[in-house]
């Protein structure tokens, strides 16, 4: 999960939406509307492909969205099975992160290794027992990866 979020005002104009996508490097952000609340997703695709002069009117409406607690294979499921590239991270009504393909992906290069077996496991963080000897997750390491990965 990426945190803090960019997000962009509901009246911002398009130009305006191109330069913080570009800013930050980002392919899309989260609408937000006066409150702060999510009332839409812009993207690259959305600017090239739809015309009107705020955020608002060329967003997609139809938000995907989890909570802090959803497991990553869900999310990567959804991003699979929706075909979509983000889902913001609610807590409630107020957004506190945002997951992209890219930060799934990550955690395919994010290693954790059993001190005392050597068994590796994928994943944010380590697991709470080795699934080959057992030991507790405080035998787990984090594997730096290989240079060039």
């Amino acid at each position: 999960m990426t945190a803090p979020v960019v997000t962009v005002p509901a009246d911002a104009t398009p130009a305006m939406v191109a330069a913080v996508l570009r800013e930050h490097r980002i392919s899309g952000a989260p609408v937000v509307g006066p409150d702060d609340a999510v009332v839409g997703l812009v993207s690259e695709y959305d600017l090239l492909a739809r015309s009107g002069g705020t955020a608002r009117e060329v967003m997609s409406t139809a938000v995907i969205s989890v909570t802090e607690d959803t497991d990553v294979d869900e999310v990567r499921h959804l991003l699979v099975e929706r075909r979509i590239h983000r889902v913001p991270v609610l807590a409630g009504a107020r957004l506190v992160g945002i997951v992209s393909r890219s930060d799934v992906v990550a955690l395919l290069a994010t290693e954790w290794v059993c001190q005392v077996c050597g068994e590796a496991v994928r994943g944010s963080h380590a697991s709470t027992s080795c699934p080959k000897c057992q030991a507790g997750a405080d035998q787990f390491e984090l594997q730096d990866p290989d240079p060039g990965s």
